[in-house]
């Protein structure tokens, strides 16, 4: 008979892999299909802040009022969430993520909304 669950050794190792592994931190786009309007955030967890942001979607309490409107409005089919870049990992321990992400923003808010550019 096999097991059907790791021994507790396997378990904490995979906890420990998963732990110490590299966050997928990056650049994502909220856009409103019907006026193609694009918002960029960054985040150093974006799955996180994307699940984050349907979750509070969902629940009619996102603190942005006209996103939440359109999502009331129409739904998961009004709104599209994209992952833009992932940030890859450096072999530098001094590198600067914040300052990677803030860039990578800046440089995706400027190509995807000019109107918005500084």
């Amino acid at each position: 008979m096999t097991d059907l669950f790791p021994h507790s050794a396997d378990r904490r190792a995979l906890a420990r892999r998963a732990r110490d592994a590299f966050p997928p931190m990056g650049v994502y786009a909220v856009r409103n299909r019907a006026t193609g309007h694009v918002r960029v955030k960054s985040s150093r967890n974006v799955p996180g802040a994307i699940n984050r942001l349907t979750f509070e979607l969902r629940q009619g309490c996102h603190r942005d009022h006209g996103l939440q409107s359109l999502w009331n409005a129409r739904g998961a089919e009004g709104v599209t969430m994209e992952v833009l870049e992932l940030v890859r990992e450096r072999n530098d321990p001094a590198f600067d993520y914040d300052a990677e992400l803030e860039l990578l923003e800046t440089l995706y808010r400027q190509e995807l909304t000019p109107e918005a550019a500084p």
